[in-house]
């Protein structure tokens, strides 16, 4: 999922004739959800997003399927937020009762409790 900025979508060439985005700028959050191939969103898609310059990139492992270097042990539902600086992101882990923080959304008052089935 992305969240994309309507204001940037002028800028984008493509967008008046299909749903297509050139550059990063127009997204302003990425959302993935971690399932078996867990690789590529905590590192392909981490490195990936982050050269387009996306502000900030969400990871979501309700089932703990990360490698321990990702989401620690033991291994659990763990919610990542990735924050850009200096064309890197600065990864954050949230766990089951903490409360989520946003750069995007200063105001967000979520748990990873509220998202879990």
């Amino acid at each position: 999922m992305i969240l994309l900025d309507n204001t940037a979508l002028e800028k984008e060439p493509l967008w008046e004739r299909e749903p297509v985005i050139t550059s990063g700028q127009a997204i302003k959050l990425a959302v993935e959800v971690v399932s078996t191939n867990w690789q590529d969103d905590y590192a392909r898609k981490t490195e990936d997003y982050a050269l387009l310059g996306i502000p900030e990139y969400w990871i979501v492992d309700f089932r703990g399927l990360g490698g321990v270097d990702y989401i620690g042990r033991p291994k659990q539902p763990t919610f990542t937020v990735c924050t850009i600086q200096d064309n890197d992101y600065i990864q954050k882990r949230y766990r089951l009762g903490e409360a989520i923080q946003s750069n995007i959304f200063p105001e967000l008052q979520l748990c990873l409790n509220a998202l879990m089935p």
